[in-house]
C-alpha cells in the first residue's frame, strides 16, 4: 500500500500545479477559520449587533467545546478546492498517458485506483489534522477557561470531517475518471450541489425521506450547522450514526464505480 502512495506522491509532488493548489487551500483554511473573532469584532466596530440582547463580540465562537463543531462545519466548505487538485491530477493522467504507462510497467488498473484512493486519504488525514490544530489553539487563546472533559467532547465532529473531505475527494474522483477532462469536471463539480438542490427541490413534495440520500446531502449532513445556537435556535450538536452510514456507503459507491469505469476505458 505504502509503495502504491509513493508511486502517486511522486507524481504530484514533482507537478507545480500541486504545491499551488494545496498551498492555496491550507493557507485560505487556516486565515478563514482562525480569523472569526477578528472578524466579528471588526463587524463591532462597523457598528454591526443582532439586536440589544446579544453582544456579537462575546460570540463563544472558540470556545470549547463549541470550537470543535464550529471550526469543522466551517472548514468543509473549502473541500472543494482540494477536490480541484485531485481532479487535475487523474485527468491529467489520461492525458498525457501516464496511467497507460503506469500499466505498462506492471502496475494494475486495480493497483493504479488504490494510489490514488491511498492520496485522497492522505489528503484528508493532513487537511483533519491542520483543522484540530486550529481548533485547539484558537479554543486555547479565547476560551475563558478550559476542562478536560470540554477537550475530548464532541471530538467525533473530526471524524465526520474527515469522512466529508474524502467522500467529496471520492467523488472528484469518479467525476475527473468518467469525464476526463479537467475543465469540464471542474465545472461539473461545481455546479453539483447546485444541480442535485434542484432535483431534491422538486421530489421533496412527493418524497421527502428520500432527501438525506441524495449523495452531495449525505455529505453535508455529517456536520450540522451550529450557529443558529446563538440566536437561542435548537440545534444538531451530535454527529448522527446515520449520516455517517449513508455518506460512507456513498464514498464506497463513488470509488467502486471509479474502478469499474477504470476497468472499462481504453486507456
Amino acid at each position: 500500500m505504502l509503495h502504491l502512495l509513493r508511486i502517486d506522491l511522486k507524481k504530484l509532488t514533482n507537478y507545480r500545479t500541486f504545491w499551488i493548489v494545496c498551498g492555496l487551500y491550507f493557507f485560505t483554511l487556516g486565515m478563514t477559520t482562525a480569523s472569526g473573532m477578528e472578524f466579528l469584532k471588526w463587524l463591532v466596530r462597523m457598528g454591526a449587533s443582532f439586536g440589544t440582547q446579544i453582544n456579537i463580540a462575546r460570540i463563544p465562537f472558540y470556545h470549547f467545546p463549541d470550537v470543535w463543531q464550529n471550526i469543522t462545519f466551517v472548514s468543509g466548505f473549502f473541500k472543494a478546492i482540494l477536490a480541484f487538485m485531485v481532479v487535475i491530477s487523474i485527468t491529467n493522467e489520461f492525458t498525457y498517458r501516464t496511467v497507460r504507462q503506469n500499466v505498462i510497467d506492471g502496475l494494475s488498473r486495480y493497483q493504479f485506483l488504490i494510489s490514488k484512493v491511498l492520496t485522497n486519504i492522505l489528503l484528508s488525514a493532513m487537511s483533519m489534522v491542520m483543522v484540530f490544530i486550529i481548533a485547539l489553539v484558537t479554543g486555547l487563546i479565547y476560551s475563558p477557561s478550559v476542562e478536560m472533559v470540554d477537550l475530548v467532547m464532541d471530538l467525533e465532529f473530526f471524524a465526520a470531517y474527515f469522512l466529508e473531505v474524502f467522500a467529496f475527494l471520492s467523488f472528484a474522483l469518479l467525476l475527473g475518471m468518467v469525464i476526463q477532462r479537467s475543465g469540464l469536471t471542474i465545472v461539473l463539480l461545481v455546479l453539483s450541489q447546485m444541480i442535485e438542490a434542484i432535483i431534491r427541490a422538486n421530489v421533496d413534495d412527493y418524497v421527502p425521506w428520500l432527501i438525506p440520500y441524495f449523495p452531495m446531502e449525505s455529505i453535508s449532513n455529517l456536520i450540522p450547522m451550529p450557529f443558529p445556537k446563538y440566536v437561542f435556535m435548537e440545534i444538531q450538536d451530535y454527529v448522527s450514526i446515520s449520516a455517517v452510514l449513508i455518506a460512507g456507503a456513498w464514498t464506497f459507491i463513488f470509488n467502486y464505480l471509479a474502478y469499474l469505469k477504470l476497468k472499462k476505458s481504453d486507456i
